[in-house]
């Protein structure tokens, strides 16, 4: 049976990994290249341009954009679809494999640490619900 987690956890867990990711010696991606990298490897292929934009309702030049940062660090690849010289498929690399990885541990380490020291309920958290 599957638990349901707090959704205060789950953000403290985002923060906690995206302020990992920023803080170590590697790419630091934007909300965006995230997205499309997260999609891309966590998602079945093949992986277009058009079908990216699609799934992540943004612009095809957005997801240009983005994979062409992707691309800049070796997480993701373009290559002329063969089948259909119009169409760009993404592919997977080894470093983006690593990245996942990488990333997978600092959210399981987040999410460790989430447990042994939950959040404080959200009245007590948020400063604008105090009384003045």
């Amino acid at each position: 049976m599957a638990t349901q987690t707090n959704p205060d956890v789950l953000v403290g867990i985002l923060r906690d990994t995206v302020v990992a990711l920023v803080r170590r010696d590697g790419p630091d991606l934007s909300a965006r290249q995230l997205g499309v990298f997260l999609t891309v490897y966590l998602t079945d292929g093949p992986h277009t341009v058009r079908g990216l934009a699609a799934e992540l309702n943004v612009s095809k030049p957005a997801i240009t954009r983005a994979l062409d940062r992707l691309g800049e660090l070796d997480l993701a690849r373009r290559k002329v679809d063969p089948m259909d010289r119009r169409s760009v498929l993404v592919q997977r690399t080894l470093k983006g494999a690593a990245f996942l990885r990488d990333m997978r541990s600092i959210m399981g380490q987040a999410e460790q640490q989430a447990r042994e020291n939950p959040p404080q309920s959200a009245d007590n958290a948020d400063p604008s619900r105090r009384a003045g």
